[in-house]
């Protein structure tokens, strides 16, 4: 059998297998060294291949995709610095749980420590950060090295989705020659390694049974939560939509308020929210409030939110009894204060318990401790949108009271991160419109965010939105190119206070001979022509109607559509500190302090 034929018959059961297992999906970058895998891809009719020019961006779109869909994207790419490209989104991927099956092609073992060309040590490249890492086999067409891809092919796309789900990442060396032989000329010898198992079924099923409280820890636990009154439930940065009503629906049990991030899905959508605060941001920064309400119990969800003020009113209450619930294997807990973890399906956990708490409290009435906070929220969204309605100028947080007017039901908003997150958190308040708020807040970089939002874009048909500081715009301009490619439709905001608008509310601000050159980073760049090289429209709001109109007509044009926000770094974290505030000043005229 030629070289061809055994490249061929190899890299043909891996990708089969890696379809019947249920990848469907592939981001695909140039080169050499990979040509078995793009070929044999780009050949199978059940495999969408995503063309790419930049690593670095394939990877954070096969992210975006993979994020909102939950199911694996593959990463195909040449040996060298190419797969290191791959680096920041597998740390993302992660961080924040996202399957990801990056494949990449490598020179064969003559070829290593030799100083040739495009050769790295890719061993391990990824370290810790993959779940699984594996150095294939050299291609063989023996009976037994086929029926090894098939089942590496089948646990790769399991290991990438079970709980918690990640990256995986199989190196495959390659020697020449690199082009496969064509399906018509390939022997079809049948065989349980050519060909699989029959009925297009897996060569190898895994499954993974989601953990459950038994019987006797659930009663105790509902027996102990019974007698809180003093309780709240924070719930953090998550993927899945299941939780919302089930969360919930365990809330009202317990009458516990709950402190609900943007990004945990629980802010929007038709289910009640009448235990849902949003806005928990903007009085957790008043001392005294958070020394008058210190909770008995608090029931974690999902990563830490993104508010530092929850973060620290959690490390305030070092002697509250926290309870973080956990589906996977993970370790939220930066503050190292959480007295338990328990590792179950939250889903399952919320309606178990909420079943099993349901006819123990017999009142209808909210405690004083649950209206308490249910007041400052409200207090505090007034008092916000008062001192909102006096800024005529283009202030960064009103950019999201006015999305959550804009939007239509079923739309996606996408945040970068520093402070688009921040404001998204501080500013988008409740909704019973079904959006869908994403953010990369697993390692919280600035990179790589605008090929996030395209890889979104792809799963659905609804208006998406991107808003988007101007360094991490700069940072991921390569990312618009996959607009172009594949004639994606996505809305960019692109907040540009010409520099790190973050820094304006740390301590470097106070350093003023050092600030604007290490921190500020002025770049002074004009974008409307690096937009328009990538074929799409791009207009400067410079007031609130101009805004709104740019809004609409970008989600009826669609295609990409970069809305330019011009705003002042200082002006902005002024404005900021008078929220806090006016926020503070509310709370002491309603007696809530």
């Amino acid at each position: 059998m030629n070289k061809q034929q055994i490249t061929h018959d190899y890299v043909t059961a891996f990708v089969d297998e890696l379809v019947k297992a249920g990848l469907k999906d592939v981001c695909l970058c140039p080169g050499s060294r990979s040509t078995p895998l793009a070929m044999i891809l780009a050949q199978h009719q059940e495999v969408r291949v995503w063309r790419h020019i930049d690593e670095r961006s394939a990877a954070f779109f096969a992210l975006g995709r993979a994020k909102v869909n939950q199911e694996p994207v593959a990463l195909v790419c040449t040996s060298g610095t190419a797969a290191a490209n791959f680096l920041p989104a597998v740390i993302e991927a992660n961080y924040s749980r996202i399957p990801l099956v990056v494949l990449t092609a490598d020179r064969p073992p003559e070829l290593q420590n030799i100083g040739a060309p495009q050769a790295i040590d890719q061993m391990n490249l990824y370290g810790s950060h993959a779940k699984w890492s594996l150095e294939m086999a050299l291609p063989e067409a023996t009976e037994d090295m086929l029926r090894y891809v098939r089942t590496t092919a089948g646990r790769a796309v399991a290991t990438a989705k079970h709980s918690p789900a990640g990256p995986v990442h199989l190196n495959f060396p390659f020697r020449k020659p690199l082009v496969p032989l064509a399906g018509n000329q390939a022997q079809q010898a049948k065989s349980l390694g050519r060909n699989g198992r029959e009925n297009n079924q897996g060569y190898v099923t895994v499954t993974q049974a989601d953990p459950k409280l038994a019987q006797a820890q659930l009663e105790e636990l509902a027996t102990e939560l019974d007698k809180v009154e003093e309780g709240l439930i924070v719930c953090g940065p998550q993927i899945g939509e299941e939780l919302p009503t089930s969360v919930i629906e365990l809330a009202n049990q317990l009458d516990f308020p709950i402190l609900a991030d943007p990004l945990s899905q629980i802010r929007c959508g038709k289910h009640n929210q009448e235990l849902v605060i949003d806005n928990y941001d903007a009085f957790l920064r008043n001392h005294e409030f958070c020394d008058s309400y210190q909770s008995e119990v608090i029931i974690r969800f999902g990563a830490m939110p993104t508010s530092k003020a929850v973060f620290l009113y959690l490390k305030e209450h070092q002697y509250t009894r926290q309870l973080v619930i956990d589906g996977g294997a993970g370790w939220h807990d930066p503050t190292a204060l959480a007295s338990e973890f328990i590792y179950v399906d939250p889903d399952s956990f919320c309606s178990m318990l909420a079943g099993e708490l349901k006819g123990r409290k017999h009142s209808t009435v909210h405690t004083d401790w649950s209206e308490s906070w249910l007041k400052a929220a409200q207090v505090s969204k007034e008092a916000i949108e008062e001192r909102l309605s006096d800024y005529d100028d283009l202030f960064e947080g009103r950019i999201f009271t006015e999305l959550a007017e804009l939007l239509p039901d079923k739309a996606t908003l996408v945040a970068g991160n520093s402070m688009p997150v921040r404001d998204l958190d501080t500013f988008f308040a409740n909704t019973d419109k079904e959006i869908k708020l994403v953010a990369n807040r697993g390692a919280n970089g600035i990179d790589g965010v605008v090929s996030t939002a395209l890889g979104v874009s792809t799963t659905t048909d609804d208006p998406v939105i991107l808003v988007i500081g101007d360094l991490s715009f700069y940072h991921d301009l390569n990312g618009l190119l996959a607009a172009k490619l594949h004639q994606l439709d996505l809305s960019i905001i692109v907040v540009n206070n010409d520099g790190g608008g973050i820094f304006s509310f740390l301590p470097q601000a106070n350093y003023p001979e050092y600030f604007e050159e290490l921190f500020g980073t002025p770049i002074g760049l004009d974008f409307e022509h690096a937009v328009q090289m990538y074929q799409g429209e791009f207009i400067k709001a410079d007031t609130w109607p101009e805004f709104n109109s740019a809004i609409e007509a970008s989600m009826s044009d669609g295609g990409l559509q970069v809305i330019e926000v011009c705003t002042d770094r200082e002006i902005n974290a002024a404005r900021h500190r008078e929220m806090w505030e006016v926020v503070t000043a509310a709370l002491r005229q309603s007696n809530i302090i």
